[in-house]
């Protein structure tokens, strides 16, 4: 019993991974396991398991030898500014589809800014899987 409490709380047993960059990742590529590395260090705000980023977007630049932080990252952008979409706007059985100009770079579920080509006004909407802006009524 005692020796269990003991190696419970010997410090020098205890250790986590944390991920750092490998090489330099620039801001809005997709990462790979080529670009991270694991260490057996405890970095504040470093991400512990390296599946949480790869395949995910990086935000910002990030350097070689860099912790890796969960909050630089997120998924893929389907749309990017200037391109042209597909507006969708849903409200009951009603559906309009119309053309816009994206207005900013989003990925699945982030919310931007287009404007619609015909009547020159900016909306809001969500991206969607297909690189769509829902706009109007959000639901579930």
């Amino acid at each position: 019993m005692r020796w269990t409490l003991f190696l419970l709380l010997w410090p020098g047993l205890a250790s986590a991974d944390s991920v750092i960059a490998l090489r330099r990742i620039p801001a809005q590529s997709v990462v790979s396991a080529a670009d991270l590395n694991i260490v057996d260090a405890v970095i504040a705000g470093a991400v512990t398991d390296a599946a949480l980023v790869i395949g995910q977007e990086a935000r910002v630049t990030i350097y070689a030898g860099r912790p890796i932080r969960a909050a630089d990252f997120g998924p893929p952008a389907l749309v990017d500014r200037n391109q042209i979409i597909s507006l969708v706007y849903v409200a009951g059985g009603l559906q309009i589809v119309t053309e816009g100009r994206a207005l900013g770079r989003g990925g699945t579920g982030d919310m931007i800014r287009a404007m619609n080509l015909s009547s020159r006004t900016t909306v809001s909407g969500i991206v969607t899987e297909t690189g769509t802006l829902r706009v109007g009524p959000i639901t579930p």
